[in-house]
């Protein structure tokens, strides 16, 4: 991605969460200068890799593949021992357009949230014992506290407020449903590992390559 579409993108989150009044850290704000200036008492910042997330998943797609992010809070699985958070805390955008595609976690669980916006829509499958997609076994999910049956490739529509529970290895692929407009989208999960974490169904990785 060029370093010009990541701060647009980064420009339209802001605006979408100052419209729905979600407050977020100080160090969302910090200048590339501010953050030299930054000493070791940050560290958590850095290490945990918390703070602004634009990916278009390495397909060069933006508009298409992809979203904005912000992690808010997050443990870290290789330092356990410095810091010892369990859980992390996101902040998503999706653009009506954009999908963030297939792919499953292997050890975190999380809630998805509908904080705002549009209609938050997802197709969910299980993991096959080759870590495929199970085109024929049933999904059991729980949204808000509500235990659900959809068949495998089941479509779940998440209204402002709603949300739904990802356990480990289920499939999930999600998108702003078409006419409704971007979703801001809140993600509550065990501690979040995106270097190990995520097995994608058909893209290259997790981070986008940057041309500055």
């Amino acid at each position: 991605m060029k370093r010009s579409e990541i701060n647009a993108a980064l420009k339209e989150m802001e605006q979408m969460i100052r419209e729905y009044r979600f407050a977020i850290p100080p160090f969302c704000n910090f200048t590339p200068e501010e953050w030299k200036e930054k000493g070791h008492d940050y560290d958590e910042i850095r290490d945990n890799m918390l703070g602004w997330d634009i990916t278009d998943y390495g397909l060069g797609d933006f508009d298409k593949v992809g979203f904005s992010l912000i992690t808010i809070r997050n443990g870290n699985l290789k330092m356990k021992d410095k810091y010892t958070k369990s859980y992390a805390e996101k902040l998503l955008y999706i653009k009506e357009g954009q999908y963030s595609p297939m792919h499953f976690h292997w050890s975190k669980m999380e809630d998805i949230i509908n904080r705002g916006g549009g209609i938050l829509v997802m197709q969910l499958y299980c993991a096959n014992e080759k870590d495929e997609l199970d085109l024929e076994k049933p999904v059991e999910i729980v949204s808000d506290g509500v235990k659900l049956t959809l068949p495998a490739g089941g479509i779940l529509e998440l209204k402002k407020g709603q949300s739904v529970t990802y356990t480990q290895r289920l499939y999930h692929e999600f998108w702003g449903k078409e006419g409704c407009g971007d979703v801001l989208i809140g993600e509550v999960s065990m501690c979040n590992d995106d270097d190990t974490d995520n097995h994608f169904l058909s893209v290259p990785g997790r981070f986008p390559a940057i041309e500055e």
